[in-house]
C-alpha cells in the first residue's frame, strides 16, 4: 500500500433487505455468492412479475425490512409490523429485473396484502432462494458473476470525498443514503474511485467494473418521500457519460468473506 492510501477505509456498509426499501446500516458484512447476505433477496412485484421500486412509487423509502432468521421483520407508516418466514411451499413464478428473468419463491398471502394496502396497488413479494440464479450482465463480469435483485452488480461503492464535492455544488446538501449504496469509504480525493480496476477491501478483492449510472430514485427525499430535481440536476453539469449521470462504482467480488466497517481499503491496479 502506498502513502497516500494509508488513510483510504470503510466508514459505512448497508443493505437493502427488500429491494428499493430503507437502507439498513450494518457494522460487518457477510459476503455470499450474490454480494452481501440478505441484500436485496426479497423484492416487491406486479401482476406480471415486474420489479416494483422507488422509481414509480416514492414511498417506499419508508418500508423497513429487517432480516431475521425465520425471513424479515417488515415496518411501514400506518402499518402493523409483518414477520415473514421464508417461503416453505415451492411456489415460484417467473419475475423480472430490467431484463433478466429468473424464477423467484412467493412469499404468500399475508405479505402480498400487506404490501398491497400500504403500496395501494396489487403487489407481491418474492424471494430470491439457492434456486433463482442471476447473472451479472456479461459486458462487465466473469462468466460466473451472480446478484440478487439489485440493479445489476453485487456492490455499489461510494466515496465521502466525492458526496463532499458534490455537495459544494448544491443549494442544499444531499445525504449519501439517496445513492444507496452498499459500501462507503473515504481517505482520498473525490472522484478518485473512477480510475480504480481492483481493490481489496480486508481480505476480500473486488474487481470495479463500471461506473454507476444514475436515476431518479436519488431525487427521492429519504425523509419525506417526496421527489425533486436534485442531485442529477447538478450532477448532470459535471458528471455525464455516454450512457448517464455517473455517481459510485459497481463493484463484483472475487471472493466470499467477511468486511466491516473500519476496514482499510488497498487500491490494486
Amino acid at each position: 500500500m502506498t502513502s497516500d492510501q494509508s488513510s483510504l477505509f470503510v466508514t459505512d456498509l448497508a443493505i437493502y433487505p427488500v429491494k428499493s426499501t430503507r437502507r439498513l446500516p450494518v457494522k460487518q458484512a457477510r459476503i455470499v455468492s450474490t454480494g452481501f447476505d440478505h441484500d436485496r433477496r426479497w423484492m416487491l412485484v406486479d401482476s406480471n412479475g415486474k420489479f416494483i421500486t422507488q422509481r414509480q412509487h416514492p414511498k417506499m423509502v419508508h418500508i423497513v425490512s429487517v432480516p431475521d432468521e425465520r425471513g424479515v421483520l417488515l415496518s411501514a407508516p400506518g402499518m402493523n409490523d409483518l414477520q415473514v418466514t421464508y417461503p416453505l411451499v415451492n411456489q415460484r413464478s417467473l419475475v423480472t429485473v430490467w431484463s433478466d428473468e429468473c424464477a423467484a419463491q412467493d412469499a404468500g398471502d399475508q405479505a402480498a396484502q400487506w404490501f398491497s394496502q400500504y403500496m395501494g396497488l396489487d403487489c407481491r413479494l418474492v424471494y430470491m432462494d439457492e434456486q433463482c440464479q442471476r447473472i451479472v450482465d456479461q459486458r462487465y463480469a466473469a462468466s460466473d458473476d451472480l446478484t440478487s435483485f439489485a440493479d445489476g452488480f453485487p456492490f455499489l461503492l461510494t466515496s465521502e470525498a466525492s458526496l463532499a464535492d458534490l455537495n459544494g455544488r448544491l443549494e442544499e446538501a444531499v445525504p449519501m443514503e439517496r445513492f444507496r449504496p452498499n459500501i462507503i469509504i473515504n481517505g482520498l480525493e473525490a472522484f478518485a474511485e473512477d480510475r480504480w480496476q481492483r481493490i481489496r477491501i480486508g481480505s476480500v478483492e473486488f474487481r470495479v467494473s463500471k461506473a454507476c449510472t444514475r436515476c431518479v430514485m436519488t431525487t427521492v427525499d429519504t425523509q419525506t418521500g417526496k421527489k425533486g430535481k436534485e442531485p442529477l440536476k447538478t450532477l448532470a453539469s459535471f458528471r455525464k457519460g455516454e450512457k448517464g449521470v455517473l455517481f459510485g462504482m459497481n463493484l463484483n467480488h472475487n471472493s466470499e468473506g467477511v468486511i466491516s466497517v473500519g476496514d482499510p481499503v488497498e487500491i490494486l491496479a
